[in-house]
């Protein structure tokens, strides 16, 4: 890309936030603190990618397999989502960024819920761009309960649409992803975001997500622009 050429903004980037854990036994570390190490990265990232025009950013950092983990690991993952939703708070306010978790609720205890309601709605009248926190989270069950809510209400096969899905599935006012970024070298979506990462652009990128800085951000924009997106044409 050229100093001149304007950058080509997404409106939607979603991390599959990857190697936290692999950073830590690359230094030696117990498996926490590479989780550590990633929570403190978290915020700057996806805050600097908002900084940059993006409206909507979406993180993948715990999911429904993730429960399968040692008790432990949970225990300490689920101390730092609580982090995030109350002591950094203030931070997404100070950025002027809405705060969102995408997921089931099943599971979680009740001061884990009672932080997500408390943090979205302290952030709701923010209006500088989304984060979407996809948190106890499956693609393939957030379709599943879509279509669960759909025939709840009673409608008939033939009146489902494509469009009908959309409006079901969790926080239906995030968009499809223009761009999935990958870390860890790993190259696969694991279940992120299915419905929404139909005609996603994919980026992988070997760096464990501890490593990642703002400039990292940059160098994404700078990617999405040069690809071009066909949408199957």
């Amino acid at each position: 890309m050229t100093d001149e050429q304007a950058l080509t903004i997404p409106k939607h980037v979603g991390y599959i936030v990857d190697g936290n854990r692999r950073w830590a036994k690359s230094h030696g570390l117990p498996p926490y603190e590479g989780h550590l190490a990633g929570y403190n990265c978290l915020k700057d990232v996806l805050i600097e990618t908002v900084q940059q025009g993006v409206p909507y950013v979406s993180a993948y950092v715990f999911s429904t397999e993730n429960w399968k983990r040692s008790a432990d690991e949970v225990k300490r993952l689920m101390a730092l989502i609580l982090r995030i939703l109350t002591s950094d708070v203030p931070i997404f306010n100070e950025y002027n960024v809405r705060l969102k978790v995408i997921g089931t609720r099943e599971g979680l205890s009740a001061k884990v819920l009672k932080a997500i309601d408390s943090a979205e709605a302290a952030t709701a009248q923010n209006d500088g761009g989304e984060l979407a926190l996809c948190f106890n989270y499956g693609g393939q069950l957030e379709i599943a309960d879509a279509v669960k809510k759909i025939i709840a209400a009673g409608t008939k096969a033939e009146d489902v649409t494509e469009e009908l899905i959309a409006q079901n599935l969790y926080a239906p006012e995030v968009p499809p992803i223009d761009l999935i970024v990958r870390t860890s070298g790993e190259q696969r979506i694991s279940n992120f975001m299915l419905w929404r990462a139909a005609y996603s652009e994919l980026m992988f990128i070997d760096k464990n997500w501890p490593d990642m800085t703002k400039d990292d951000v940059t160098f994404i924009m700078n990617e999405y622009t040069n690809r071009q997106r066909r949408f199957g044409s």
